[in-house]
């Protein structure tokens, strides 16, 4: 996959000792370093993506970890530090009274173009958490996603960064996360805090946490996704089943609960009288296990595999890749108890096309919390925006409609279909939602309404047409 890769190498090899900076800058490898290791009294180590190997033959002193401590950030109790403006991370290790003897000197990149393989889960409104091994990509993939939404989809969006390793260290954030907000936290105890701080003070569309590892930080998770926030996060954790069998995060994905059933129950479920069960809704919607930078294993529905997994049925998962031609491929995979897969479906689909899904709607009028709500419960592909230009449907009230302000009267004159609720309530919205053919490209969308409109006279369940300008120009 081509993607494109902003390091900022350079800012990490000048905080590094000269006898570890000089032999490193020759390595081959050098674009695929992950991490420098520096430990009191052996000699510093270079770790790349498929190796490892001994950058010189002097052993550590510690003028040489003080060398990198004085030119990095100050280290919080997370010991942690970073250089500004920058992604990389230091990492301390300490002895009993406190010094450090260690140093872990880890590359930070952004990767532009990696989140292509979710970028439609991600802009439709519904809660996703990321699972995967450590250095497998999840806080990549979670920068690119606030990017996305803040500078695409035109949503407020806060990244809560605890270890500043989603923005990079310093006052000023990375561009990594382009428009998107970000909050630092001073100690990990109080990410939690931080999490609902954002929600009550700066009325956030969005919410962007790394690492949710607390039941603390998993109950604030729940409270947020509640108040119709959409929350993107990663966890600790390589898959689902690790999830559920957390006790400390299983409530992510609803917690899990003994219930002892009857007789004649067991006998029809053909199971033990005490079995687990989900025991609520689950706060995220989506879970998306990265198996590497360019596959990943998707549960779509949460709740029914999670109730699967419980009750020992097949899971039915949606595997996708990037193949060497830069298309993104997909195929249904059901798996059963035992371990075995079977492929149920197959297909393949571009980068391009797969954000076409989306429909752009412009609402006025409207009540956008509960608009957003009803498409994520109804799953469908809509994108909400600031910018009418740039819309694919005008959505307002008839109320709205009938009084003609200056915004209705730019949509006509655009010719972008209008369509205009009876009232704003949860029903009529879902009603327009099954109107406006969920699932259909924007072009394709946006030719059968019309095409519809023509039909019915100017009005399909709802929607209004654009009325002709006149030679005098707009009404």
């Amino acid at each position: 996959m081509r993607q494109i890769v902003s390091d900022d190498l350079d800012a990490l090899l000048d905080v590094l000792p000269p006898h570890v900076r000089e032999p490193l800058r020759d390595q081959a490898q050098l674009n695929e370093l992950l991490e420098v290791v520096i430990d009191l009294g052996s000699p510093p180590e270079a770790r790349f993506l498929q190796s490892e190997s001994v950058i010189s033959c002097k052993e550590v002193d510690q003028n040489d970890i003080a060398f990198v401590v004085s030119r990095v950030g100050q280290f919080t109790s997370d010991n942690r530090a970073g250089i500004e403006r920058t992604l990389h991370r230091i990492s301390a290790m300490r002895n009993r009274q406190g010094v450090i003897i260690g140093l872990t000197c880890r590359v930070g990149r952004a990767v532009f173009g990696m989140v292509d393989m979710i970028a439609d889960l991600i802009e439709s409104g519904q809660n996703i958490l990321l699972l995967g091994r450590p250095g497998v990509g999840k806080t990549t993939m979670l920068r690119e996603a606030a990017r996305i939404l803040a500078d695409n989809a035109r949503k407020r969006v806060i990244v809560i960064d605890t270890s500043n390793e989603i923005a990079g260290d310093g006052d000023i954030p990375h561009p990594a996360i382009g428009h998107a907000r970000r909050m630092q936290v001073a100690s990990p105890e109080r990410q939690h805090a931080v999490m609902i701080e954002a929600v009550e003070n700066h009325m956030p569309q969005v919410i962007v946490i790394d690492e949710i590892g607390t039941e603390l930080e998993a109950q604030a998770a729940r409270t947020i996704a509640e108040r119709g926030v959409q929350l993107i996060g990663t966890a600790h954790g390589n898959n689902l089943e690790n999830l559920i069998l957390n006790p400390t995060l299983s409530d992510l994905i609803g917690g899990t609960q003994s219930v002892t059933l009857g007789d004649e129950e067991a006998r029809r479920r053909h199971t033990q009288k005490s079995v687990l069960e989900r025991k609520a809704p689950p706060t995220f919607d989506v879970i998306v296990e990265i198996l590497d930078f360019y596959r990943v294993s998707v549960h779509t529905n949460v709740e029914e595999a999670v109730d699967n997994i419980l009750a020992h049925h097949p899971v039915r998962t949606e595997l996708r890749w990037v193949d060497s031609n830069d298309e993104i491929r997909s195929e249904s995979v059901q798996s059963s108890p035992t371990g075995t897969e079977t492929v149920v479906d197959r297909e393949a689909t571009s980068p391009a096309s797969s954000r076409e899904k989306s429909i752009r709607v412009y609402p006025f009028g409207v009540n956008r919390t509960r608009l957003e709500a009803v498409a994520k419960k109804e799953r469908t592909s809509m994108q909400l925006v600031d910018d009418l230009e740039g819309s694919d449907l005008f959505l307002t009230t008839r109320t709205h409609y009938r009084r003609k302000p200056q915004r209705v009267r730019d949509a006509e004159a655009l010719g972008i279909p209008i369509y205009a609720l009876k009232g704003n309530d949860v029903h009529q919205m879902r009603q327009c939602l099954h109107t406006i053919a969920p699932g259909l490209s924007r072009s394709n969308y946006v030719q059968q309404l019309q095409e519809l409109l023509n039909e019915g006279g100017g009005s399909v369940e709802g929607a209004r047409r654009p009325r002709e300008r006149s030679s005098r120009g707009a009404d």
